[in-house]
Order: C-alpha cells, then sequence, then structure tokens
C-alpha cells in the first residue's frame, strides 16, 4: 500500500462525516430533535454556518477525487483493476459532485429552475448521498476495497 493511502483515507474520512453531518445541519432536524441543545453542538443548528461548511468540505471532497483519479491514470493506476464496490462507490460520488454543483448553480442569483426540477435534484442528492453512506458502511464491514 502506497504511504499516501493512509491520509487519502484519513482525509476522505473526516471530509466524508463533516460534508454529510453539515449537508443533513442545513435540514433543520438537529434543532427540532434537539441535538443542538447538547453543550458544544449549537452550530448544527445555525443554517448559514453548517452551509459553509458543506461547501468547503466539498471543494476538499472534488479535489481529493480529482488527485486521486489523477494519480490513478498516471501513476499505473490502470494496472489495479476496479471493484464492483468501487464502482458504485464512483458512480455515487459522481452523482453527488454533479447535482451538488447544479444546486450551487441553482443559488446563483438570476438563474431559475423550475420547481419540480430543484425537488427531484434535492431528491437525488439526498439519496446518492445515503448510496454513498450504505456503500461506505457495506465496504467497511466487510472490507471491500475499491480496487483489486
Amino acid at each position: 500500500m502506497k504511504p499516501n493511502t493512509y491520509l487519502r483515507r484519513y482525509i476522505y474520512g473526516i471530509t466524508l462525516f463533516f460534508i454529510t453531518l453539515s449537508g443533513f445541519g442545513q435540514m433543520p432536524i438537529f434543532k427540532r430533535y434537539y441535538i443542538a441543545d447538547i453543550p458544544g453542538l449549537g452550530w448544527l443548528a445555525q443554517f448559514y454556518v453548517t452551509h459553509i461548511i458543506h461547501y468547503i468540505c466539498a471543494s476538499v471532497l472534488i479535489a481529493l477525487t480529482l488527485y486521486i483519479l489523477f494519480d490513478f491514470f498516471f501513476n499505473g493506476g490502470l494496472l489495479d483493476k476496479i471493484t464492483r464496490m468501487g464502482f458504485l462507490k464512483i458512480i455515487a460520488l459522481t452523482g453527488l459532485i454533479i447535482t451538488g454543483a447544479l444546486m450551487v448553480v441553482k443559488n446563483l442569483p438570476n438563474v431559475f429552475f423550475a420547481h419540480n426540477a430543484i425537488i427531484a435534484l434535492d431528491l437525488m442528492h439526498l439519496g446518492l448521498c445515503m448510496m454513498l453512506l450504505v456503500l461506505g458502511l457495506f465496504s467497511l464491514i466487510l472490507k471491500k476495497r475499491w480496487v483489486s
């Protein structure tokens, strides 16, 4: 295993944790279920704080994804075979990046999406998030890897 693989896993895990936490934090569930009342977790009920954390973590996730993609192709990664679990995670990550980028564009001034398109984007983004989390948990428990 490459020495920087551990660093990648560490960054990926922390980023995935905070992007998920801040993503769910943008919904009012932490305030509604009094999780934000726990000392030290009050920031989870503040929309703009979780929104900025989500954007920062999304930027880190996109940068890490691009770094791994370029490293995979330019450093002999073609000799590795991507597993089925790897393909499913790649599909989920790609979908999350695309739907997330569209949601950022939707938030720009003078850009208007149809109401049904916004609902579809939100549901797709949330569904892909749940898919990635389930795949991550599944691969963690069964020790499945991205590449063979």
